[in-house]
């Protein structure tokens, strides 16, 4: 019995400490009392793993209230700026917002949703209410729908089943996303319009080994209004899945892409304001 306990414990002990941080998904300070509600935890338990943290810098506490700590921010920014994608990623990334003035997104699958690792976007940043380590649900975004052309049926049918709908645009049937992704997986690019975020649109390009399941996505995104759902911008937004891609620094040898494309600024210039209530053509 002795050994069963010492082999359960620490396991024990981070699912619990796993569960108390899995608690601030999201901005704000949480209560004790929101804590217990959202864990289920006894209160003495939660309250003295919570203390316990705060020593460790993993929270911090004000007052009564507990928020996410330094050292969490340290280890996540640590953990990107390791990541080989992120770091190929990075200068295409800038190229691709100054060519275009858009917002750019860099984007993994987690699960059901999609899980921001980078964003760049100027001015414009401040008006897209996505952030770096954001969460949004995969079928209702450009970047999830380009990750999930090439997923396997399993993945699939999890979607739609573990996430709703986000705005009246979204998917909210297998038909619809099954139909969408043969759109991405004939032109190399999904669309989004106003389907995660009221008044905004994207394009994004998955990154990948062709005719495998892709590891990220790309793309840009602005205001609906503004956005050109066409070659114009998807052209770039694939050239540079493509050039992250090539530069992944992951020790294998790459096969070269048949559209070959070498670093070099994208020359397309900011795009200008579309008139008011103008939507772009379909890129179907």
């Amino acid at each position: 019995m002795v050994i069963q306990a010492e082999a359960t414990t620490p396991s024990a002990i981070l699912d619990r400490a796993s569960l108390l941080l899995d608690a601030f998904d999201g901005p704000g300070r949480l209560t004790l009392a929101q804590i217990v509600r959202r864990t289920g935890l006894p209160r003495s338990s939660a309250h003295r793993m919570l203390e316990r943290l705060v020593q460790l810098r993993w929270l911090r506490r004000e007052g009564r209230d507990y928020e996410l700590g330094i050292r969490l921010m340290e280890l996540g920014s640590l953990a990107v700026h390791q990541d080989r994608l992120h770091r190929a990623a990075m200068p295409f990334l800038h190229e691709l917002h100054r060519a275009t003035g858009f917002v750019v997104h860099l984007a993994v699958l987690d699960g059901a949703d999609v899980v921001y690792l980078d964003k760049i976007g100027g001015d414009l940043a401040a008006a897209v209410p996505t952030r770096v380590g954001g969460r949004r649900p995969a079928h209702c975004t450009a970047v999830g729908k380009a990750i999930l052309a090439s997923a396997d049926e399993r993945r699939l049918a999890e979607i739609l089943t573990a996430q709703g709908s986000r705005t009246r645009y979204s998917i909210n049937s297998r038909a619809r996303l099954d139909a969408e992704l043969a759109k991405v997986r004939a032109h190399g690019v999904a669309v989004e319009r106003e389907e995660s975020l009221p008044g905004f649109g994207c394009i994004a390009a998955p990154i990948g080994d062709l005719g495998q399941a892709a590891v990220a996505a790309v793309s840009v995104c602005g205001p609906v209004d503004r956005m050109l759902f066409d070659h114009r911008l998807s052209a770039p937004v694939r050239t540079t899945a493509l050039n992250i891609w090539r530069h992944v620094d992951d020790g294998q040898v790459r096969v070269r892409p048949t559209l070959q494309q070498h670093p070099r600024p994208l020359n397309i210039g900011p795009r200008p304001l579309a008139p008011t209530g103008q939507r772009a053509r379909d890129y179907a």
